[in-house]
């Protein structure tokens, strides 16, 4: 706590004299006397209720008084409090939704662990607007550019495969992940693409639409899935599903070259863990400007003190007329 007006605090010089004045008079001053023989009566009774009563108005004033003028002094109090503006990112996650990532070389299957993974990633991005493309042999967007994290982590969640005829349109999805955030005024602007795939369909090529986000100053960080060599598919036979382990095939080149193109960066995920350690790096490359800015935060005091000198009034008051009634 701290007085806004400290010098004022020389008023409390007054009640002190005060005092001092009404002790002067009740020692020294001129008060009614007579004569008596002898004073054993006083002094076998003790001082009556009325007599030490008498000075209690005088106290409560004094009491008021010197809480008035703390009230004046302005008291008040101060904490930091922090401002922080941040100047967010925005990221589109572009996903492959074709039925080849229903293979289980990830836990419990390639789809499952890129959604798992990436609504982490999204939930540790608060200050960043997000979307969601999907792409198979076409592609749509499942989210528009949001800060919405619940309505954006739900409909990662409802993303699957056989949504949309199957294929592999890389070009596509990354032409619309690209069509989304072209007209965004964000200081950075990226484009996630996991794919786990060879090019073969859509009316796109992938390098036009690389060369697209390159001209819009959008950066593209690609990542392959899929594990070395073979992978665990599930393949539909007359008995039933069965899983047989396929030959992985993945354009390495075509993503390195993506990323490239663009400035981003290349990634292989071969497991779970990896994955995550993906989107963990991504997202310390793409950091999110903050600025603090510290300014003190002012309570005042002054309320309790005036309540206080409120009651010593009116206590001073009642008390006058309690005295005046004692025998």
């Amino acid at each position: 706590m701290f007085f806004e007006y400290p010098h004022l605090l020389w008023l409390l010089a007054v009640p002190a004299l005060l005092v001092v004045h009404y002790i002067c008079l009740e020692v020294f001053g001129r008060r009614p006397h007579m004569r008596v023989s002898c004073d054993a009566p006083w002094l076998e009774g003790g001082p009556s209720v009325a007599n030490v009563l008498r000075h209690v108005p005088f106290v409560l004033r004094i009491a008021a008084l010197s809480l008035i003028v703390v009230c004046i002094a302005r008291p008040r109090s101060s904490s930091e409090m922090e401002r922080i503006d941040t100047e967010g990112i925005d990221i589109v996650i572009a996903m492959d939704v074709s039925t080849s990532m229903l293979a289980r070389d990830f836990s419990p299957d390639r789809i499952s662990a890129a959604k798992d993974i990436a609504i982490e990633f999204i939930a540790q991005r608060p200050s960043d607007r997000m979307g969601i493309v999907v792409f198979a042999g076409e592609s749509y967007t499942q989210c528009p550019l949001t800060t919405d994290r619940a309505t954006l982590i739900n409909l990662m969640k409802e993303v699957q495969t056989d949504l949309i005829e199957d294929g592999t349109a890389i070009g596509n999805g990354l032409a619309t992940a690209v069509a989304r955030m072209k007209d965004s005024d964000a200081r950075s602007r990226v484009v996630i693409l996991l794919t786990d795939g060879v090019n073969n369909r859509g009316e796109i090529s992938p390098e036009t639409a690389a060369a697209i986000a390159g001209t819009y100053g959008i950066r593209v960080y690609t990542i392959g899935v899929g594990a070395n060599g073979m992978a665990p598919y599930p393949v539909m036979t007359p008995w039933g599903v069965d899983v047989q382990n396929m030959q992985v095939e993945l354009d390495e080149e075509l993503l390195g070259s993506i990323a490239e193109q663009t400035g981003g960066r290349y990634f292989r995920a071969t497991d779970n863990t990896k994955l995550s350690e993906i989107y963990a790096e991504i997202s310390k490359m793409e950091k999110t400007r903050t600025t603090i800015d510290s300014f003190p935060v002012y309570k005042e005091l002054f309320e309790k003190y005036a309540i206080a000198a409120l009651i010593c009034i009116l206590l001073e008051l009642l008390l006058k007329v309690f005295i005046k009634k004692l025998p």
